[in-house]
């Protein structure tokens, strides 16, 4: 008998000559040659010091020493399997440790729990530690590897990151229902725009960007109130402070409600993507990538 560590494919082709009654049987079973096999049973039993199995003519039987070998065989087997299982769960999740996701906050308040919810259906073992910033901080966070996955909302893209747009979105000018332009019947201009002070996020949020790209050169006059959250932003507007330019998630349950109307802007629709970012290899992989796929899906 040898103290070299077992050998896990000549246990399983012995389990299998057990079950199936004989060496050829087993053999098939194991998707090997038969010759190949009775080497492979030789070997084990060299391994173990003693006869595992008795050949008759109608096939193989295990030997007293064989029985004993196949219980402990089957238990390492199954501890084998358990290991493979909890292998592959870690290929599929990149990281035992949970996903770290950055996420612009209207991506984190409209989006990602449905995401999170499907993610969850399709992959159980994958837990995911969202972290809800503005735009400016999420890219800083994946280009500094504090972040394996982001999304944002920001026209403004680094080269040095890789993205991709998983939804667009769009922009809308909302008021007040007590508001003047209530009662307007024309689309509202954008140089009608750029002279109203308006309730705007703050610097490095996608929401402001994405409206600083659509006035471009004209600039904006000095804006009512900034503030850091699409929620207060709704409130302000609500509360009269002004108009603001918020993205359609934002504000769906409030226009369906009758707490804020949507005016019309004049020309094309303003929209922008909803992107998410990594760093590293030119595609995610295990945990990021099963939630990209989710994503780019709902």
């Amino acid at each position: 008998m040898t103290d070299d560590l077992p050998d896990l494919p000549a246990l399983a082709l012995f389990v299998a000559v057990v079950d199936e009654g004989s060496l050829g049987a087993g053999a098939r079973r194991r998707g090997l040659h038969q010759p190949n096999a009775s080497r492979l049973i030789a070997r084990l039993e060299s391994q173990v010091g003693a006869r595992l199995i008795d050949r008759h003519p109608h096939g193989a039987r295990p030997t007293e020493t064989g029985l004993r070998c196949v219980a402990q065989a089957r238990t390492l087997l199954d501890a084998a399997e358990t290991f493979m299982d909890w292998r592959r769960t870690i290929e599929q999740q990149g990281d035992v440790a949970a996903l770290r996701v950055g996420a612009s906050m209207t991506i984190a308040e409209h989006l990602m729990p449905a995401w999170l919810a499907a993610l969850r259906r399709r992959a159980p073992q994958i837990s995911v530690d969202p972290s809800v910033q503005n735009s400016a901080a999420v890219l800083a966070g994946v280009r500094e590897g504090r972040l394996p996955l982001g999304f944002v909302e920001t026209p403004h893209l680094p080269g040095d990151l890789h993205a991709r747009t998983v939804r667009d979105d769009e922009l809308v000018l909302v008021i007040a229902p007590d508001h003047p332009w209530a009662e307007r019947s024309a689309p509202v201009t954008l140089d009608k725009l750029v002279a109203t002070p308006l309730v705007v996020r703050e610097d490095g949020s996608g929401t402001r960007e994405a409206l600083e790209v659509v006035v471009g050169a004209r600039g904006m006059t000095a804006p009512a109130q900034i503030l850091r959250s699409n929620a207060a932003v709704r409130i302000a507007v609500r509360s009269g402070a002004g108009p603001a330019v918020l993205s359609a998630l934002a504000v769906q349950d409030q226009l369906r409600s009758g707490e804020l109307l949507r005016v019309p802007l004049a020309g094309a629709p303003v929209r922008r993507p909803l992107t998410a970012v990594w760093n590293g290899p030119r595609r995610p992989a295990g945990a990021a990538a099963r939630l990209l796929e989710v994503a780019e899906a709902g």
